[in-house]
């Protein structure tokens, strides 16, 4: 009787063990990536086999055992010194959420310990708040928190990955400053503060701002930030000639008109020196930079005279000394070199006509030179036959008188050498010709005729 007695007992402190075991354990865990089912377990179960298993935690339903090690998804550690055994699960998905069971292996009745797995998306969030700042400048990402989480750990990070954000923050609550990001946390209003200096255009995006519970999932708001590139007013270019003067104009806020104006260059604004100002300065060394401020149309010209080619670059004119975005014009000075276009239109005629004067001059030389060659010729030409004729009348005496002495046979021989003399003769004179004689020769005659 005592022995049933005995054994009523044990099996009712049993049940009461499976009961008073039988606490609910709450997991969280992200699409794709993995989690952990920690299982605490009491005193004199440090060599006992324990287990995970779903739904009615069957033979079937046993996922992973501290017996069997690691299977495909799943693997355990028992860490008796602390009597906490913990299960991992691998590349979730949201089939595996739902309900899991702890499970510590006994001769009797196994003692068990609900799990509840919740599996979101690795992604956040349904709304992202719009923050804009520029370049070179700062920008403050306010977060807020619910009140009970006043003493944990904040946090902030790029990108929209919730499960690996912590792991990659750029700045935490416990760590406040890092480069060019710092936190403040502000208890009494629920809300930390990130500040963000020296921006440029690489830091936009989306920021995660996080709060780290010790339960569960970490909680996150959406931040995206916009980086705007510094810059102008107006923003143009403005060429011009060396030698030349050349006049930029700069616009300015109503609001700046009585301001000190300003131009300075350099690529950057942060590194930019002074050419110019309204009020004389004794900083300026350059004196072909003269400004005049038009108050009432609210901008102010400059003027550079006798422009040279190391003028070329990026000038900045503005009238507000914070440096303010919006308040500048952005100029590009270009400087040509070359010679413009319109000399040549007067250079080429005149060229032209020069080449056309000293044309008719040379022609009218040339046929002048061949006018008193041919004169000379004519006037050769004339005396020749002159004294031919003498010749002739001289020959023709003497022909009389051996006529009159000689026999007709010495008359048919001399008249014959006369004929043929004269041939000759002939001969030799048009011999003496060329074409361009004869033609030019043909040209003297006609203009002696008019």
């Amino acid at each position: 009787m005592w022995s049933l007695q005995n054994l009523l007992f044990t099996l009712c402190f049993a049940s009461s063990q499976v009961i008073s075991a039988a606490g609910l354990i709450r997991v969280s865990g992200y699409e794709g990536r993995e989690t952990k089912v920690s299982c605490p377990y009491e005193e004199g179960y440090e060599s006992y086999e324990k287990y995970l298993c779903r739904n009615e935690c069957g033979d079937d339903d046993v996922l992973i055992t501290t017996t069997r090690g690691k299977t495909d998804r799943y693997s355990i550690d028992d860490d008796k010194n602390k009597r906490v055994f913990t299960a991992t699960i691998s590349d979730l998905s949201s089939m595996d959420a739902g309900k899991y069971w702890c499970g510590v292996s006994r001769i009797l009745t196994d003692i068990y310990t609900e799990v509840k797995l919740d599996v979101k998306p690795d992604r956040c969030c349904d709304h992202f708040a719009k923050v804009q700042g520029y370049e070179d400048s700062s920008v403050s990402i306010n977060c807020s928190y619910k009140s009970e989480d006043r003493n944990n750990l904040k946090y902030i990070c790029r990108g929209n990955q919730p499960s690996t954000c912590l792991q990659q923050a750029v700045v935490t609550s416990d760590i406040k400053q890092n480069g060019q990001f710092s936190i403040n946390d502000d208890k009494i209003s629920s809300k930390f503060t990130v500040t963000i200096t020296n921006l440029t255009q690489k830091d936009s995006g989306m920021y995660l701002c996080g709060v780290h519970r010790n339960t569960g999932l970490d909680v996150f708001s959406g931040v995206e930030l916009e980086v705007k590139e510094w810059c102008c007013m107006k923003s143009h270019t403005v060429s011009g000639i060396v030698g030349l003067p050349v006049t930029m104009e700069c616009p300015y806020s109503p609001q700046h008109r009585t301001n000190i104006k300003f131009l300075c260059r350099g690529d950057h604004r942060n590194d930019c020196t002074v050419m110019v100002m309204s009020q004389h300065s004794s900083d300026q060394t350059d004196h072909r930079f003269t400004l005049q401020d038009d108050a009432a149309s609210s901008s102010f010209l400059v003027t550079i005279t006798e422009l040279k080619a190391g003028d070329a670059g990026t000038y900045w004119c503005g009238s507000d000394p914070q440096w303010s975005v919006g308040n500048y014009t952005k100029i590009q000075l270009s400087v040509d070199a070359a010679l413009p276009f319109y000399p040549v239109v007067f250079i080429v005629p005149t060229v032209l006509l020069a080449l056309t004067f000293t044309l008719v001059v040379l022609y009218k030389y040339r046929c002048c030179k061949e006018q008193g060659i041919n004169e000379n010729r004519t006037t050769k030409t004339a005396e020749a036959d002159d004294g031919m004729s003498e010749d002739n009348d001289y020959e023709n005496q003497e022909v009389i008188v051996s006529s009159k002495q000689g026999t007709s046979k010495q008359q048919s021989t001399w008249h014959r050498g006369d004929e043929d003399a004269g041939e000759d003769q002939q001969d030799s004179v048009y011999q003496n010709f060329t074409t361009d004689d004869i033609y030019c020769n043909e040209v003297y005659v006609k203009a002696n005729k008019r």
